[in-house]
C-alpha cells in the first residue's frame, strides 16, 4: 500500500466500498484488519488485508499533519512525525480533528491516535458534512419543538446524554445551527476537539441560492489549541460576553460546578454527559460532589436545569434508529422532583409521564411497534 493510498486513498476506497450505507467510524490497528461502523453495525473490511505497523504509522502521521493548526504547542521540532511520536510518548493518546478529501468532497473527522497491546491504533469518527435538522436525526417533532423553544431562554442548562457513538454531538450541532441562523446571539464553544464548524455565512431564507451573513456570531475554541483546558476555557469564556455556551463534555466536578454557575448568572449552557437515561443523568451529576453537597446541588439544578435529552443509536431493520428519553423542566412537578431526587425517589421518574416528556421504554416501544427494530434489540435495551 503506497503512502498516498494509506492516507486519503484509503478513506476514499472505504467510502466507495460502503457507498450504500453510512460510515460513522473507522478502526485501524497495527497488525489487524480494518473495521468500520456502519448503519448495519460493526463490519470487517477483509479485502484490504492486515495493516502492517509501518502503514498504520504512515496513516497516523498523515492525519496528524493534515490539521490546520498544531494540536499542542511547545514541542520544538520541524518533523511532523517526530512531533506526533513525542506526543504519543508523553500523552499515550492524541485526540484531534482534521479534514480529509474523500471522493472529491471534504470529510471532517474526529481522530484518536492511541496505543494498545498490539501497538499503534487509530479511530476516526466521520462527521456529517452538512449539519442536519433535528427531525432528520430521528428526534420526534414534539421534542424538537420543545428544544427550540427552551434554548431561546435567557439562561439555563441543557444536557444531551448518552454513550459514546449515540449522536450527541450531531444533535448539539443541529440545535446550535438552528440558533445561529435565526437569532442574534454570541455562541461560544469549548470543545475537545472541535467537530462541526459553523460558517459566518448561510443561505438567504428569502432568496435561495444567495448567501447572507448569519445573525449570530460563533466563537469556537479547541482544548489544547486555543485554550489549555476545559477549566481555563470556562474561566475565560464569560469575558467574551456570550449568550450561549457549549461545553463539549462535562468530565469532572469543577466543570459541572462552572456550568451551573454560568447558568445561574444569566447564560444558557449546553453540554454532554455519558449517561443512559434522563433520570440517571442526575445520579451521574451527584457523583461529582460529596454527599453533604447533594441537597444544595439539586436545589440549584431545580432552578437551572432546562432539559435533559438522553439518546442512543440502535441497529434496526433499515439501519440505525434513535431512541430517546426526554425531560423538560417546565413545570413545578419536574422542578420539585429534581430538588427531592435521592437516587431512589419516584417523583422524578413519575415526572417523565407528564405531557411533553418521554420515557426511554416508551420511545423503545414505539420503535418496536412501528417495525423499526427486532424483538431482541427491543428486549436488550429496556430500562425497566
Amino acid at each position: 500500500m503506497s503512502e498516498t493510498k494509506t492516507h486519503a486513498g484509503l478513506f476514499g476506497e472505504l467510502a466507495s466500498m460502503y457507498s450504500d450505507r453510512e460510515i460513522s467510524d473507522v478502526q485501524i490497528r497495527s497488525g489487524g484488519l480494518i473495521y468500520v461502523h456502519t448503519n448495519r453495525g460493526l463490519e470487517t473490511v477483509e479485502s484490504l488485508g492486515m495493516q502492517q505497523p509501518g502503514v498504520v504509522s504512515q496513516i497516523a502521521e498523515a492525519l496528524f499533519a493534515s490539521q490546520t493548526e498544531e494540536v499542542w504547542a511547545g514541542i520544538e521540532t520541524t518533523n511532523t512525525g517526530e512531533k506526533m511520536w513525542n506526543l504519543v510518548k508523553e500523552k499515550r493518546v492524541i485526540d484531534m480533528s482534521c479534514e480529509q478529501g474523500v471522493l472529491g468532497a471534504p470529510v471532517r473527522m474526529r481522530v484518536q491516535i492511541h496505543l494498545s497491546e498490539h501497538g499503534l491504533g487509530i479511530t476516526c469518527r466521520w462527521l456529517r458534512a452538512k449539519i442536519s435538522q433535528l427531525e432528520s436525526l430521528g428526534i420526534e417533532p414534539m421534542i424538537a419543538d420543545s428544544l427550540r423553544e427552551l434554548i431561546q431562554r435567557r439562561f439555563g442548562l441543557g444536557l444531551i446524554t448518552g454513550p459514546t457513538g449515540s449522536g450527541k454531538s450531531t444533535t448539539l450541532a443541529a440545535l446550535l445551527d438552528w440558533v445561529r441562523r435565526n437569532f442574534q446571539k454570541h455562541i461560544v464553544t469549548i470543545e475537545d476537539p472541535i467537530e462541526y464548524r459553523y460558517d459566518s455565512m448561510m443561505e438567504d431564507p428569502n432568496q435561495p441560492g444567495q448567501q447572507v451573513y448569519c445573525p449570530s456570531l460563533v466563537t469556537q475554541q479547541e482544548v489544547g489549541r486555543h485554550t489549555k483546558s476545559y477549566q481555563s476555557g470556562l474561566k475565560e469564556v464569560l469575558r467574551k460576553a456570550p449568550h450561549l455556551i457549549l461545553i463539549g463534555e462535562i468530565r469532572d466536578r469543577q466543570t459541572m460546578e462552572t456550568c451551573i454557575e454560568a447558568a445561574q448568572t444569566g447564560h444558557f449552557v449546553l453540554s454532554t454527559l455519558h449517561t443512559r437515561g434522563a433520570v440517571k443523568t442526575f445520579d451521574r451529576i451527584l457523583e461529582f460532589f460529596p454527599k453533604e453537597q447533594h441537597s444544595g446541588i439539586l436545589h440549584r439544578l431545580g432552578e437551572t436545569m432546562t432539559f435533559v435529552l438522553s439518546q442512543g443509536l440502535l441497529t434496526g431493520f433499515a439501519g440505525r434508529v434513535l431512541v430517546t428519553e426526554y425531560l423538560q423542566n417546565t413545570s413545578e412537578p419536574v422542578s420539585s422532583g429534581i430538588r427531592a431526587y435521592d437516587g431512589s425517589a419516584t417523583s422524578l421518574a413519575d415526572a417523565l409521564r407528564c405531557k411533553g416528556n418521554q420515557r426511554w421504554d416508551q420511545s423503545l416501544m414505539n420503535l418496536y411497534r412501528e417495525g423499526h427494530i427486532p424483538e431482541n434489540v427491543f428486549n436488550a435495551n429496556l430500562m425497566g
